[in-house]
């Protein structure tokens, strides 16, 4: 959509760019072509089924965003690249929320995720990019750390014209429809898929066993998309489906149980195995793969407290083995420990562990009787939807990162990272994912409550 004053909405641009990298992908991974498939087969079905669910996802403006929603991952390698990513994200309106440590889950990275911060923007765009960057700090082998920093000090993963764009974006306050369509085929190339390597193979096997996740970031030429993850609103039939569909679904699905519709639970097809040239010399990498997810109600402060205590008792009597041999065992511990969660949203609601989207019915259509809250939910004059859960788990997308880099137990002794020093490094702070849903969560109470 092009705006009066003839440039085009961020939230156009991220929808365009969200499709351009889906056609990407699906020719570069064929595989997430059949995923597609899959999760739209069976989100109609679910919607077929439930048309309470669908009336409501309609009146709160999320049904069109289902099937068009996705997240993307990428891994930098420094503050240089994580500076240059943010002024690329923010033309499409896409802006830092929320710090994860994933060295909790021995992956050396720290992250934020770069989307969309208000309702309308998330309803019309919602793809999000789960952005990490490498700690060089954690290469233990003071050689391989040394010439890995050397190695990203040199690279540039950008193209001359993106630079060009950025800085026009920057300084007209926007892109005209031309410079558009320029700024996606710009952006999207510095997602691809190269099949030359940046390093030599001694230096990539080397690096890939001090850490596969570090060599993966490292040894290549850009920050290729590792997966793009279509939104499920019923993952367990989706999981219990891929193999069927030659795919090598991993064996628990990471997150909450499914009695709990929380936040958020991801599962993926285990990561592709593709020919790398090395300086000429052939070798393998492993790490692109197929992610479906399925998003539930965002947590208040206090709900995620409760959420974390209950998932750190699940880790301490219990960690999913790499061979899911005790996937089983596993998710009967899960499902155990989070029966002290409330299991139905009014409960989240009146226990302030959720937050929610309020909206009059069709009751309400010429107007309140009161301004009792309760009451008018009671009577059937206002209604309410959980908030998406827009962000991330960091042992979830570390369990899924982990289980993509290798079938072995690692273990890393990682010491804690630094929000400061990834704010240092993008040069910005990152915003809070609750302020942003209690925002949400208010504006839908004014909206409701308006003359």
């Amino acid at each position: 959509m092009t705006e009066k004053n003839g440039f085009v909405s961020s939230d156009d641009i991220r929808a365009r760019f969200s499709r351009a990298m889906s056609i990407m992908y699906k020719t570069e991974v064929p595989a997430y072509g059949d995923l597609l498939e899959l999760v739209a087969k069976t989100n109609q079905k679910v919607l077929d089924q439930n048309p309470a669910l669908k009336d409501k996802l309609a009146r709160t403006d999320n049904l069109d965003r289902i099937n068009e929603e996705r997240h993307g991952a990428i891994r930098l390698g420094s503050a240089k690249e994580l500076k240059m990513m943010a002024r690329v994200f923010r033309v499409m309106g896409m802006h830092p929320v929320a710090y994860y440590d994933l060295t909790q889950a021995n992956v050396p990275v720290h992250s934020t995720a770069f989307r969309a911060m208000d309702q309308e923007s998330l309803s019309k765009s919602p793809f999000r990019v789960f952005t990490s960057l490498l700690r060089c700090e954690l290469i233990k082998d003071e050689v391989l750390r040394k010439r890995a920093e050397d190695i990203l000090a040199m690279r540039d993963i950008f193209t001359p014209r993106l630079y060009e764009l950025v800085d026009i974006a920057e300084s007209q306050n926007g892109l005209n429809e031309d410079q558009t369509e320029e700024f996606i085929k710009e952006a999207t190339y510095t997602f691809k898929w190269h099949e030359d390597a940046a390093v030599d193979k001694a230096f990539y096997e080397a690096m890939k066993a001090e850490d596969p996740r570090a060599a993966d970031i490292v040894c290549f030429k850009g920050p290729h998309i590792n997966h793009l993850t279509p939104r499920t609103l019923e993952i367990d039939t989706i999981h219990a489906e891929m193999p069927g569909h030659g795919m090598n679904a991993k064996n628990v699905v990471e997150g909450p149980p499914p009695t709990r519709p929380i936040l958020l639970r991801q599962t993926s097809f285990k990561a592709l195995t593709e020919k790398v040239s090395f300086e000429g010399e052939e070798g393998l990498h492993t790490a692109r793969f197929g992610e479906i997810e399925q998003r539930s109600a965002a947590l208040t402060r206090k709900g995620r407290a409760l959420y974390d205590e209950i998932l750190n008792e699940v880790r301490a009597a219990i960690t999913p083995a790499p061979d899911g041999s005790n996937a089983s065992k596993y998710m009967d511990i899960l499902k155990q420990k989070f029966e002290r969660f409330p299991e139905s949203y009014d409960e989240m609601r009146k226990n302030d562990l959720a937050y929610f989207q309020y909206y009059r019915t069709q009751k309400a259509e010429r107007g309140l009787p009161s301004d009792n809250l309760e009451q008018l939910i009671s009577d059937g004059y206002v209604d309410f939807i959980p908030l998406v859960y827009e962000d991330f788990l960091p042992v979830s997308a570390a369990g899924i990162f982990a289980s993509n880099a290798s079938d072995k137990t690692r273990v890393d002794e990682f010491v804690s990272s630094s929000q400061e020093e990834f704010e240092s490094a993008l040069g910005q702070k990152v915003n809070s994912e609750f302020k942003l849903y209690e925002d949400m969560q208010a504006a839908s109470l004014d909206k409701v409550f308006a003359k």
